[in-house]
This record gives structure tokens, sequence and C-alpha cells, in this order.
């Protein structure tokens, strides 16, 4: 008979699992936490788009929408991409459920997202982001709130020290035009001296010769002039109060003036959140305005700002988590005692609490996996037990042990928990043990 191959994970993608999942899982955890503080809703689009979404927003000329989207024909000849960002398909839906009745929106949202460029330490061909945007608001104080709340999450996750907020200005459409008319006529001097793609880059879009990594553009980018120059009066007052706004909110920063943003949409605030903990990659959450993006949708103007961040690379700077706790461990000891510690099981866990049953192995086997999860209780029920109507309840944090009639378990175990300071998960739908003990 023929051996049948096993299927591979496809290059780029990856399961997540163990500690590496439970640092995935606190990412998401703390972000849904902070996003309730600052009063964000939240919201879920689809996977994928039609192509033209993100050939829009991105830009045609952008290494994402160029080489790196998963773009194809579906059946009914539609060309159909999946999603390489949030922010698009965001705009799209604002448009397209009639949602600007609602503006401002404080919107977050996360998932998987697909760009196919070489995988290498926390890049992925499918990763995951968390997204937070504020469309309909053109006031630098929704700049301060998202950038507040990005500063929040990296201290609510144990990460902020060694992380640096870099800021600068893109200025508004008076400034961009002037200072792109500047990059224009500086590049052009060196045009014999830029890159292949440098060149390329000059003839439509000049803003991103400035993020060229190639050496041969680097000497040219670094002496290119800046925005401030050519930075108009609205533009300036905007930049001033974005940078009080965070002062007064007690986030730190640093300007960058080569940060930028290469397509025409973007406006005034751009940041990144850069450390060098992750070797070369290291930004870990980044953003900006984007006050005409809506209109190259389609839409009216409408300002539009927001960050993205990658749930991997964020995920790589937490401490190794700790295994997940669970409150106790049922332990029958044969078979009519597997009955009863069903019921006893089903009762605990819609009281709120964590508990799984060892059903395999001799006693010592049993109690071994109670504490391998770090369990506070082991509830042992045998024939003993069961003639006395009672669970013999082990703590294994402080090493007693006692018999509790079986009615009176959960409550002995949620005392406990409160003793140890341990919490309890929030009440579900309680059933009596008596109860399920006649079923």
């Amino acid at each position: 008979m023929a051996r049948i191959e096993t299927p591979k994970r496809v290059r780029g993608t990856q399961d997540i699992f163990g500690d590496d999942q439970r640092r995935f899982a606190r990412v998401l955890e703390a972000f849904e936490k902070v996003r309730r503080l600052y009063a964000f809703q939240r919201v879920d689009i689809p996977m994928f788009e039609d192509t033209q979404v993100f050939a829009r927003s991105i830009g045609e000329t952008t290494d994402v929408v160029s080489k790196e989207m998963y773009s194809f024909e579906d059946r009914g000849g539609d060309s159909i991409t999946l999603r390489p960002e949030f922010t698009a398909g965001i705009c799209r839906a604002y448009l397209t459920e009639g949602w600007q009745q609602y503006a401002p929106l404080k919107l977050v949202t996360s998932g998987a997202v697909f760009r196919y460029e070489r995988p290498q330490k926390g890049r992925y061909r499918q990763f995951h982001q968390i997204d937070a945007e504020v469309i309909g608001a053109a006031e630098p104080a929704a700049d301060i709130e998202l950038l507040a709340f990005a500063d929040q999450l990296l201290n609510e996750l144990g990460i902020a020290e060694g992380v640096t907020l870099q800021l600068n200005t893109l200025g508004d459409a008076e400034t961009r035009d002037a200072w792109r008319g500047a990059l224009v006529a500086h590049f052009e001097q060196h045009r014999g001296e830029l890159s292949e793609d440098s060149l390329v880059r000059l003839d439509k879009n000049p803003m991103r010769i400035l993020d060229s990594k190639d050496p041969r553009d680097r000497p040219i980018a670094d002496a290119a002039p800046d925005i401030d120059a050519h930075l108009s009066s609205d533009a300036g007052a905007f930049f001033e109060a974005v940078t009080k706004g965070l002062d007064a909110a007690g986030v730190k920063w640093t300007r960058n003036s080569r940060l930028v943003r290469g397509l025409d949409y973007y406006r005034h605030t751009a940041f990144e959140f850069v450390t060098d903990r992750l070797g070369a990659q290291g930004t870990v959450l980044a953003g900006g305005r984007y006050d005409g993006l809506i209109e190259a949708l389609g839409g009216p103007h409408t300002p539009g700002v927001g960050w993205a961040a990658g749930v991997e690379r964020l995920a790589m700077l937490l401490e190794e988590p700790k295994p997940e706790r669970i409150d106790a461990v049922i332990v029958p000891m044969g078979n009519a005692a597997e009955q009863v510690a069903l019921c006893v099981l089903t009762d605990l866990r819609r009281f709120g609490l964590a508990v799984d049953m060892a059903y395999k192995g001799n006693m010592k086997r049993r109690l071994a996996k109670a504490n391998a999860m770090d369990a506070a209780f082991a509830v042992i029920v045998g024939d003993d037990e069961l003639a006395k109507g009672v669970g013999s309840i082990k703590d294994l944090i402080d090493g007693t042990q006692c018999e509790v009639p079986i009615q009176d378990i959960q409550d002995h175990i949620h005392g406990g928990l409160a003793r140890h300071g341990r919490g309890v998960m929030e009440g579900m739908t309680i059933f009596e043990p008596a109860d399920l003990l006649a079923q």
C-alpha cells in the first residue's frame, strides 16, 4: 500500500500553541481591556474585499499592492483580495453601511491579515493585527486619544520600557505640495546615484525615497530638505496641539522629521512606536492621520486617524507567560464515582469555576495532574466518599484535606479561593448539586 504523505504547513503560516498562544492571548486580552477604558467600539469586517478597495487606498505603486497582496479571481469573475491591513476595509464599511450618521466613530478590530513577503522573525504571510481608528474627527484630540490608547496598551502589557514613540507631521495639502516640490528638486540633482527602485519612486511617489533602506539612497535621503521649512501656519498649529496634548497626557515622544507616509491622502500626524529589542524590524505599532483616504474610495471628505500593531511582534516582547491556572480538579475513583463526579464538575463550572477531571491513572498520577495544572484544590470522590455523601477536598496550596458534603463543595472551594487570593469568574447560571444528582 502506498504511503500517504502528511501535508505540510504552508510556508509563512504558523500554528500557535502553548506559551506562544498564551502570549498571543495576553495581547488580545490587554487590547480588549484598554479598548473598553477608552470607549472604542468593536467592529468585525470581511477577511476579503474587492481588490479595488486596497488598490485605491494603499496605492497602486506601493510594494503591498504591486508585490504582496493575495489576489485572485472568484467564480463570478470578480477580483478579490485577502485583506493586507484593516483601515481600507473599515473605511469601505463606513461608506457602504451608512455609518456616517454615527461620526465621529471610535473603532477597533483584530484578526488575520495576509501579505506575500519573505517570512522572517516576527513576520509571516498570514499574521495578526490589532487596529484602532477614529473616523470623522478632524481635531488634534483624536490623534492624542489614539496615541494615549497605544501608550496605555504597551504599559498594560508591561513592554513600554525600551519602546519609543517617534512622531512627525506631514502637514496639510499646502505643506505637502511645497515639500514634495523641494524633494523632487533635491532628488533630481542626484538621479544618477539613486537605486532603481527610487528612480521609480521619484516619478510616482518621491516621499517614499526617504524610507529607502538601499545604501545607495541613504546619503541622498538623509540630506533631503525637512518638512519644517515648508510647514503652513495651520499645519504647525495642529502639530503643536498634538504634542502639547501628549505632554498633558503624560505620553513621552520624540521627534523624527524623517518619518513619512508616501501616499497623498496622509495628513498631519505620523507616528511609530519603535524598539531595538526585535532586531532590525523595530516597529511594533504605527499609524497616522489619513484625511484623504475616504475620498480616494469615492466618499465625501472625511477625516480619519488610526494605528495598527502586529500581535506576534507585541507577543515577542512579553515575558514568559504563566500557565493558565485552574481552580479545581475532580478525581473520581470507580465507575459509580464518575457519575457523581460529572454532576459536581458541571455544577462547579456553571458556578464560574475553572475545573477539569482527572479520570486516568492511579491516585498519585491523578493528583500529579492537578498539581501540574496549578489547581488550587483536588476533589476526590471514591466509594468511601459516596457512602457518606461527601467529597474529600485536598487544598493543594496549603496541603490540608477535609471532607465536605457534596452540596457544599462549590461554597467550600469558593471560600478557599478567596482565602488564597484567587478570584472567581463572573457567576453563570447555577444548578444546585442536589438537582444534578437527582437527574
